[in-house]
Order: C-alpha cells, then structure tokens, then sequence
C-alpha cells in the first residue's frame, strides 16, 4: 500500500503537479483526483514528520472563487488551525486561508515591484488583499505613501494588523472598498494591479487615477502564445480612455495551469 502511495506520488510529481506550498506553519496540499483518503493522510503527515516548522496540513478542495477570492481547504493532520503568520521579503503577514487570499507565489514580483519604485512617489495597489504587495513597497522602497484597496473586509481587517505588526503606519493607508467605487481627488505616480482572474481589466479606473508618466504594472492571464492579446487589450482600453501609453516590459509572471500563465505588463501614461 505504501509503495503504491509513493509511485502514485512519483508520477504525479513527475506530470508537473504541485506538491504543496508552504504559508507559514501551514502545509497546503493540491492533490491529484485519484488519491484515497488514506493516502493523503499519509502524506500529510510525513509532510509534519519530515518538515519540524510546518504544524498544520490542508488539503486544497475546488478552485479559489468569486469576487472575494476566498480558497477553500480541509483540514488534514496536525494542529487545528487556519490562520497563519508568514514571512517574506522582510515583512511578516498574519491572515486566515480560507476567507482570505494569499499567493506565496508571487513573492519575488512583490519584491521586483518595490525595487521599480523611485523616492518619494505615491502608490495605489488595487485588489490588495492583506496587504501584501503594499507593505513589501513600503518597507523595502522610498516610496513616499501606499494606498492599498480591498474589497474584502476580512482581509481588509487583516491588512490593518499587517500594517502595525509591520511598523509602517504612517506610510500605508487602508481602504476598504471595491475598486469600481474607490473614488480619490488624486493622481497616482505608480498603479500596482495584482488583478485576479476577473473579466474585467479595470483599467478604466487605472486610467482614471493616472497623469502624465504613471507607471501601470498590470497582471493578467492568458494562454501560453497568447500573450499579445493582453497587450492589444490594453492598448485598446488606453484608446477608450483617450490615454497614450508605452509599453516598458512584458514578462511571464508565473505558470497557474498547464499551458497557462499569469503575465505581467509593464507601461507608462505618456
């Protein structure tokens, strides 16, 4: 039974599906459809067995939905909880798994955007979540001040206690809000669009609060060859917002699905 366990394992690692990601203390497992039961706890807990940090094991259950965002998990083996307290970038991160969302994954974008950011520019992140991308610009760049807008009020809640754990109070501004109704009599010099997977681009409201030489970096998905197509949507949402734009950098942004791909693209209001 067990050696079925590990060749099982073995090639689902070998069809290049994820193990797990790891969020603090908590083990988040994804997987494969053909895995009992048994086999899974028997994974989680070598998981606790073979890693001393990692106190909680989830199962990953269905695909992170609605406008909130909020992924779904079950518990597996180890402590009872879903609450996590996360580092990165030298910053720490406290939020709940399943009524917020958090991508460890893109943890060297967040740092990458902070390193773009220039001394004493204004920031907007939209779709900020707990934070994340907020605080690693306010810690690790000069920026002069961070506005970060969620819809969730949970992960809202939690931003507000990122910002104090993370001593950046005077830097970071808060805003529960969707990004449709955030409404500001101010232009920012730098838009930082984490966007999930929506219909929507929202680069309307993006253009709306830009001014001449803001910096948009706008995350998207697309199909592997398809990336164009984000561009020539961009472009066209410019042309709607009577805004000229330049695009500055195209690049892959992580891999989310097989032949599918988060992108990021990088353009300036001219």
């Amino acid at each position: 039974m067990q050696k079925n366990f590990y060749r099982r394992l073995k090639k689902s690692m070998k069809k290049k599906i994820r193990a797990f990601d790891v969020l603090g203390n908590i083990a988040i497992v994804n997987f494969p459809k053909e895995f009992k039961q048994s086999e899974k706890k028997k994974f989680a807990e070598k998981i606790l067995k073979d890693n001393k940090s990692i106190k909680t094991v989830l199962e990953k259950v269905g695909k992170v939905k609605g406008r909130l965002r909020k992924p779904t998990t079950k518990y597996l083996a180890g402590e009872k909880t879903k609450e996590v307290l996360y580092k990165e970038n030298n910053c720490l991160f406290r939020f709940n798994v399943d009524t917020t969302y958090f991508s460890p994954r893109l943890s060297n974008e967040r740092k990458e955007i902070a390193k773009l950011i220039k001394k004493n520019e204004n920031v907007l992140v939209m779709f900020a979540g707990v934070a994340p991308f907020s605080i690693v610009i306010a810690k690790n760049s000069k920026a002069k001040r961070v506005v970060s807008v969620e819809i969730n009020r949970v992960a809202s809640k939690y931003a507000k206690l990122n910002v104090e754990l993370n001593k950046v109070k005077g830097k970071v501004e808060i805003i529960q809000r969707g990004v449709k109704k955030f409404s500001i009599d101010e232009k920012f010099d730098v838009i930082v669009m984490p966007r999930p997977q929506l219909k929507e681009s929202f680069l309307e409201q993006a253009f709306g609060l830009s001014k001449k030489g803001t910096r948009i970096y706008y995350y998207d998905f697309c199909k592997v060859g398809n990336e164009k197509l984000i561009v020539e949507k961009i472009m066209g949402e410019a042309k709607k917002a009577k805004k000229k734009i330049k695009i500055l950098k195209m690049k892959k942004a992580g891999e989310i699905a097989p032949f599918k791909i988060r992108i990021r693209v990088d353009f300036k209001v001219i």
